[in-house]
C-alpha cells in the first residue's frame, strides 16, 4: 500500500504543478529534492512571484525511522518504527478575489521491532480560504467535494465537512480559517471499508482537487483590485499564519519528527499584516466574510 500510494502522489504532484504553471503563464515551480537524516526525504516544489500565484508549494515526502519520543506520547505507543508519506499543498494567489487553497493526502504505517505492521491509516482533505466571499465559489468547491465523497459513502461528505469546520478553526479568534471543505484522519480498515477502499476514496478526493479549485481561479484572477483589497487580504493572511503555527497538527508533526523546516513553513504567505484591533466597516464586503466565518454554512 505504501508503494502504491507514494506512486500516486508523485503523479498527482506532476499533474497539479503543470496545471498551475499553465494558469499562471509566467512563474514555474522550483524543485528541491531533500533527504531526511533519520530516513526518507521528499520533493518540494515552490512557485513565487507569478502573474496569478504570489506563492505556493506542492510538496511530497516519504519519511521513515524510529518514532520520536514526542510522537510516541502523542500516539500513546512505545518504541516503534513508522513510515509516512503524503502530498501537501498551499497556494496563495496574488489577486485578493482569488481564494487561498490548502490540501493534503497522506498515509501512515506503524511497525513493531520485528517489522510487522501494527497500525496503518489514511488522512487528508482540502479546504478553501477566501478573502472576499463569492457564494457560488463556495458552493462549487463543496459540490465537487460532495460528489467525490458520494461515490464511496453518502455519509462521508456531511461527516468530513463537519470535521473540517471543527478542525480549521482559530479558537483564540472565535472564527473559522475559511469556508471549509473536507477533513478526515485515522481512516483505518473496518468491516465496512478495507484499506483498498480507503485508498480508492482518498485518491478520488485527490483527483477532484483541480476540478474544485481551477474554475474559481479562472473566474476571479483578472478582477481589478485596489490597495484596500490587498490590505484586507494581508490581514486575513495573518489569521492563516496564526492557525498554522498555533493549531495545525501537520506542522506539529513535521517539527517534532525533524522534518525539513523550509518545506513545513512553505505554507506561510509572503506578505502579511497584523493590524491592532482591526474591524471592517459595518455592511462592507469584508464584514460579510467575517459573519460567515463565525458560524458554519451548509453550502450544498
Amino acid at each position: 500500500m505504501k508503494d502504491t500510494f507514494y506512486d500516486y502522489i508523485q503523479k498527482l504532484q506532476d499533474k497539479i504543478t503543470s496545471t498551475l504553471e499553465k494558469i499562471d503563464g509566467k512563474a514555474t515551480f522550483h524543485q528541491d529534492i531533500w533527504e531526511r537524516h533519520e530516513g526518507g526525504g521528499g520533493k518540494t516544489r515552490v512557485i513565487q512571484n507569478g502573474n496569478v500565484f504570489e506563492k505556493g508549494g506542492v510538496n511530497i515526502s516519504a519519511v521513515h525511522g524510529s518514532l520520536p519520543k514526542a510522537m510516541q506520547q502523542y500516539f500513546n505507543v512505545g518504541e516503534v518504527n513508522f513510515f509516512a508519506c503524503g502530498l501537501s499543498l498551499v497556494i496563495h494567489p496574488k489577486n485578493p478575489f482569488v481564494p487561498t487553497v490548502h490540501a493534503n493526502w497522506r498515509y501512515f504505517e506503524m511497525y513493531n521491532k520485528q517489522g510487522a505492521v501494527i497500525d496503518s491509516w489514511f488522512g487528508g482533505g482540502q479546504d478553501l480560504t477566501p478573502y472576499y466571499l463569492f457564494e457560488d465559489d463556495a458552493q462549487h468547491f463543496h459540490k465537487v467535494c460532495k460528489t467525490a465523497c458520494d461515490k464511496h459513502n453518502p455519509q462521508f461528505y456531511p461527516e468530513y465537512k463537519q470535521k473540517c469546520d471543527e478542525y480549521f478553526f482559530n479558537h483564540h479568534r472565535g472564527e473559522a480559517r475559511g469556508i471549509g471543505g473536507l477533513f478526515f484522519d485515522y481512516c483505518r480498515a473496518t468491516k465496512m471499508m478495507n484499506m483498498e477502499g480507503w485508498y480508492n476514496f482518498v485518491t478520488e478526493v485527490g483527483n477532484s482537487f483541480l476540478d474544485a479549485y481551477v474554475p474559481i481561479v479562472e473566474k476571479r484572477k483578472d478582477i481589478p483590485f485596489t490597495r484596500k483589497h490587498r490590505d484586507w487580504q494581508e490581514i486575513r493572511r495573518g489569521r492563516y499564519v496564526e492557525f498554522n503555527l498555533v493549531h495545525d497538527k501537520g506542522t506539529l508533526f513535521g517539527l517534532k519528527t525533524n522534518g525539513r523546516i523550509e518545506s513545513i513553513l512553505m505554507s506561510l504567505p509572503p506578505h502579511v499584516q497584523w493590524v491592532y484591533d482591526h474591524h471592517p466597516e459595518t455592511g462592507s464586503e469584508e464584514e460579510k466574510l467575517l459573519k460567515v466565518l463565525k458560524n458554519p454554512v451548509e453550502w450544498v
